[in-house]
């Protein structure tokens, strides 16, 4: 046995204690850290080859681990851009060099310019869903993702392209004129209108006439607000035909001959392309005249709100009450969440060990859900970390005992020839 083995023994087990030490400092330090994963130290000896009757010291070698996979406590909160993933999952952020990184914090607010950033001022990404566009998700990366803004979102106007009605014409209406005649302002049954908007967004009334022709036969024709038509009636495609046979009961009748007209289609006066109104719902029942239409299209306004629902849908809502589908928050994860490496700002890059990035939407392919108006804590045990402090001074004692020892010894050893 090399009284130098023993010391240099003590000396390594002295660093270990100390940097099991470092670790619980940092965790202790974190532990109201939104989104922070705790840090462990784990030992394993190094043993050396010693002879039956001599025995050679080895040291002890520590590897710091994180538990990344264990979720925190959610603690919820008034604001609906403070963001958790309930589940699996990364959120996907990039600092201002443009580097991709995952983390787990949530706690995003619009800046200066409306990009959402953390405190860490990481920016949230995600894939743009304007105009109804879908999510082109690369699976094994980040392409397509952008920097969510919620600025974006405001002063934008939409033309009207559709309308979904769902209205019931009285069948007990008298004839209106011949069965050839037009609907219109002089020739009408029924009247209501609906608001559409062209393409910068000033309001379009649209004025809807509908005309009873003939049994369970009516012309339907759509009216500007100066009260030119702009459908060319009556024809087949402004023709509503109803089966009140047992099997049709009042709807539609889509076999004919000829068989009913289900939409129109008019342009809108200052709109771009077409506007379809899909009428497929509507029907004539033994009850009054009833018009409901769901109009797409909005007028520029203010962002009121956003909300952002368990998919990561993100959407403005205006002031005027018009709600925009803007953004979708894109999650990721990685085959071992474990062995990502933190970086500073509390996320994590992927690495050799961890796997390469697996980019998708919530809810999907094992992804978890998005929680909006919750973080989520730090995973850290604030008894169990005092614990541990404690363990590793008592063992950074011993171990300084144990190195006094050895030197003692050897001056023992030094003093003998004198």
């Amino acid at each position: 046995m090399s009284l130098y083995g023993v010391m240099r023994t003590g000396v390594s087990g002295m660093n270990a204690q100390s940097n099991k030490l470092s670790t619980v400092s940092d965790n202790i330090a974190n532990v109201n850290t939104v989104g922070y994963k705790r840090a462990s130290t784990e030992f394993s000896s190094l043993i050396l080859k010693s002879g039956s009757g001599n025995y050679d010291s080895g040291a002890v070698e520590t590897t710091v681990r994180y538990a990344i996979t264990d979720p925190g406590n959610l603690q919820f909160t008034t604001s609906t851009t403070d963001l958790a993933v309930q589940g699996n999952g990364f959120f996907v952020v990039q600092d201002t060099n443009g580097n991709n990184f995952l983390t787990r914090a949530g706690s995003f607010v619009p800046d200066s310019t409306g990009n959402l950033v953390n405190t860490a001022g990481f920016q949230l990404m995600g894939y743009n869903i304007q105009n109804g566009a879908v999510p082109n998700v690369s699976a094994n990366g980040f392409g397509g993702l952008q920097v969510i803004n919620v600025n974006q979102m405001a002063l934008q106007a939409s033309p009207s392209t559709l309308a979904t009605v769902a209205a019931n014409l009285d069948p007990s209406a008298a004839l209106v004129g011949t069965p050839a005649a037009a609907a219109g302002p002089g020739n009408y049954t029924s009247k209501t209108s609906m608001v559409t908007y062209d393409n910068i967004g000033n309001p379009v009334t649209l004025n809807v006439y509908a005309a009873k022709t003939g049994a369970n036969k009516w012309d339907i024709e759509v009216y500007d607000p100066s009260g030119a038509p702009l459908t060319s009636g009556p024809s087949a495609a402004t023709t509503f035909k109803f089966d009140v046979s047992s099997t049709g009961k009042g709807k539609l009748d889509l076999v004919g001959p000829p068989p009913s007209a289900t939409s129109l289609t008019v342009p809108i006066p200052g709109g771009s392309g077409t506007f379809k109104i899909d009428m497929s719902a509507m029907t004539q029942v033994a009850s009054s005249f009833d018009f409901k239409a769901t109009v797409d299209g909005n007028a520029p306004s203010a962002v009121d709100k956003v909300d952002i629902d368990s998919k990561g849908v993100v959407t403005a809502v205006l002031k005027n009450g018009t709600q925009l589908p803007s953004f979708q928050i894109a999650l990721a994860t990685v085959p071992s969440p474990d062995h990502l490496t933190p970086e500073v700002g509390n996320v994590y890059s992927p690495n050799l060990d961890s796997g390469n990035v697996q980019v998708g939407l919530a809810g999907q392919g094992g992804l978890g859900t998005i929680q909006s108006g919750a973080l989520e804590d730090s995973n850290v045990d604030l008894a169990d970390e005092l614990t541990s402090m404690i363990e590793a001074q008592r063992g950074f004692t011993a171990n300084s005992k144990s190195f006094q020892t050895g030197a003692d010894l050897l001056d023992v050893v030094v003093n003998l020839k004198r």
